[in-house]
């Protein structure tokens, strides 16, 4: 999953949306694969702001945690905040 922030609405929310959230990911067996990295756009004009991509086993535990009440009750403090998030589905190699 490809996420990323891009106008914050509430930095000290967002600040603990951030600390929440990885814990709402390791109960529906995802973990953060890169998490705010740098990046250089080589090609095109996507610009993120804040980039990060999460890995979990399968797509169906990927929608799980979307899903979940954990991750509901995180969502709240990401209010005015713009995110994107991208499941992408494939195999590692």
């Amino acid at each position: 999953m490809i996420g990323n922030v891009g106008t914050l609405g509430d930095p000290e929310a967002m600040a603990e949306y951030r600390a929440t959230v990885g814990s709402t990911l390791a109960l529906h067996g995802g973990w953060f694969v890169i998490r705010n990295g740098k990046f250089d756009v080589l090609e095109g004009i996507w610009r993120p702001d804040h980039l990060s991509v999460m890995g979990f086993p399968s797509a169906e535990q990927a929608h799980r945690w979307y899903r979940s009440s954990e991750y509901a009750r995180s969502c709240p403090l990401r209010a005015g905040t713009h995110m994107d998030l991208i499941l992408v589905e494939g195999q590692a190699v």
